[in-house]
């Protein structure tokens, strides 16, 4: 069986000590320079340029879309019936991770790097608790954690797909590594900050867990310590 209760609370606290050291230190800031040009005010990468944003943007959401369906495909067919159980979190996952940051995204009203005052927009820097100053009027805004991220890290949910360790690391590092990517690019293009990417994954693996954890609650057979 899982060790549900510490695997749940040691991520929790992993996102709150997050939380606050990004809140509380201008690392954020430090990071997204490295992909800005403050001469042209322009992002090292422009967001229309092909192929990268077909290949980091919407090349990659299909393919997790096809990718989503051929896991619930799979559900159903009885040559992978001794995988069920596995499936089923990936499926749960892949619809859940990015939903539940979705939603995230529109009660935080965080800005973007984009939109933040140090690269040319109007938004000043706030902790996601704070309220902005009472002289600041805009509407408000979905950057914070990273949505797009989030659909690459719903894939770190193929740990539970196995039983051999060695295969499961294997899957859970292939989920943060896309995960990344997508993120990385999505920081290149001045949509998110380092911490929305690393929140976005630590969420992830959050929701992950207590989706194996109802799941896999009566299954003796898989233990993580």
């Amino acid at each position: 069986m899982i060790n549900c209760k510490k695997h749940i609370l040691i991520t929790v606290l992993v996102i709150i000590v997050t939380i606050l050291f990004f809140a509380y230190t201008d690392v954020d800031i430090y990071v997204q320079n490295l992909f800005y040009n403050f001469q042209t005010h322009q992002w090292i990468l422009n967001r229309n340029l092909q192929p990268w944003k077909f290949i980091f943007y919407d090349g990659m959401k299909k393919a997790l879309i096809i990718v989503g369906i051929a896991f619930l495909a799979a559900l159903f067919i009885k040559k992978f019936e001794k995988y069920k159980k596995g499936i089923l979190i990936v499926v749960i996952s892949a619809v859940l991770v990015p939903a539940a940051v979705g939603e995230l995204k529109k009660i935080t009203n965080m800005p973007c790097p984009k939109n933040r005052t140090e690269y040319g927009g109007i938004y000043p820097k706030t902790k996601v608790w704070e309220h902005y100053p009472k002289n600041f009027h805009a509407k408000r805004i979905k950057c914070w954690p990273a949505g797009h991220a989030s659909g690459g890290f719903a894939l770190m949910s193929l740990f539970f797909l196995f039983k051999r360790k060695k295969n499961r690391y294997l899957a859970l590092v292939f989920g943060i590594i896309l995960g990344w990517i997508m993120g990385i690019y999505k920081m290149l293009i001045g949509d998110h900050f380092l911490s929305h990417t690393l929140l976005s994954m630590e969420i992830a693996w959050l929701l992950i867990v207590i989706v194996a954890c109802i799941i896999l609650r009566n299954d003796e057979n898989y233990f993580i310590s």
